[in-house]
């Protein structure tokens, strides 16, 4: 999905690599890249790489790089490191050798060096290891593009913003359906898919780390900004969302209206057990709670049968998409899935299970 996203975006020597996607393009295409990516979660910038055996060999690369080209002195820095394989014993100690390294290069300059600032940095530099090879990246994001900006409260939910729109793509959702989550929680699926239907980049409402760094073309950045503008899609949208908390509700709520969505989105207090298909057909997608505390586990297996009775009896016509980290699911739910897609929650290993809702037996038809 992401590759065929950057293709849209005017990117060119697309790549899979892994854990990402390599790409080529101008200052526009990062610029765009950022303000319209739904899935990615960070554009890195690359500048430098090589071979090495040591913290030293990697501190001097560095050192050579003409840092102050790239960023000024005055700009607070943070750098990341991470690895795959790393004969390296100490990645803690190779991020100090890292930031000390562009700091004596800014010192090399005859000026001052620049700050750290691990909370809020103005850049963010962040290093790669393989077996043998290292890569240095600035970020052009900032903070990770899952951040949109509309989400009332920062931990309200366990599920990231760019996940949802891919799960949301994923199921193949299109804005002339209706779509419903019934344990919408903070409203993160539907806010994701209007926000998709009606054309809204999902960095509209936020800064980026490419307006830090030098070579920041503001006319640039204008014009991506007018081009997205422009393409919006007023579209009128069927996006139904429902929790039995009320607190869920109205945190749903303010997210909503943060977003600029309060007209595409209907919003109920009602038990997930309980309500009413909105449409004759269209796309159900939850995320249903899973056990992490001691008695979950037991009040889920008490709830998904449940679940996929309701499902039955009120949703036949529908396409039902249920994203969790349970895998006794299917087997609870008393339905069988027609597709299985395995997708992880940070380190989470949870399935995207597919539902098709008919009336009577699945077996017979």
């Amino acid at each position: 999905m992401l590759v065929t996203e950057l293709e849209s975006l005017g990117a060119t020597g697309i790549a899979i690599a892994e854990g990402g996607v390599g790409f080529q393009g101008e200052a526009r295409t990062a610029y765009r890249a950022n303000l319209h990516s739904r899935f990615a979660s960070r554009v890195l910038w690359s500048v430098l790489s090589g071979r090495y055996r040591s913290e030293d060999d990697i501190y001097l690369a560095i050192r050579a790089c003409d840092w102050t080209r790239c960023f000024d002195a005055s700009r607070s820095i943070r750098v990341n490191v991470s690895a795959i394989r790393s004969p390296l014993r100490s990645l803690d100690f190779l991020t100090l050798r890292i930031k000390d390294a562009v700091c004596d290069r800014f010192r090399d300059a005859g000026g001052s060096r620049p700050d750290v600032d691990t909370a809020n940095p103005d850049v963010r530099i962040h290093a790669f290891l393989t077996a043998e090879e290292f890569t240095v990246y600035l970020d052009t994001s900032g903070e990770a593009l899952f951040k949109r900006g509309y989400r009332s409260q920062a931990n309200e939910a366990p599920l990231r913003e760019n996940l949802a729109a891919g799960i949301v793509k994923l199921t193949g959702w299109t804005p002339q359906e209706a779509l419903l989550d019934p344990m919408c929680g903070g409203a993160t699926f539907l806010i994701e898919a209007a926000l998709a239907a009606r054309g809204v980049p999902p960095g509209a409402n936020r800064g980026f780390g490419f307006q830090k760094l030098k070579d920041y073309d503001p006319m640039i950045w204008e014009s991506v900004q007018d081009e997205a503008r422009a393409d919006r899609a007023p579209d009128s949208l069927r996006i139904f969302g429902s929790d039995r908390s009320a607190r869920a509700v109205e945190s749903a709520r303010r997210n909503i209206a943060s977003a600029g969505l309060t007209d595409a989105v209907h919003l109920a207090q009602v038990d997930a057990l309980a309500i009413a298909p909105p449409a004759e057909s269209g796309v159900l997608i939850m995320n249903p709670p899973y056990g992490v505390r001691m008695g979950d586990e037991d009040r889920l297996a008490e709830f998904y049968p449940r679940l996929g009775d309701s499902l039955k009896r009120r949703f036949a016509g529908w396409r039902a998409y249920i994203f969790t980290a349970d895998l006794r699911l299917p087997k609870l739910i008393g339905l069988a899935p027609s597709k299985r897609i395995p997708l992880f929650n940070g380190a989470l290993e949870c399935r995207l299970y597919e539902f098709r809702i008919v009336a009577g037996s699945m077996r017979r038809r």
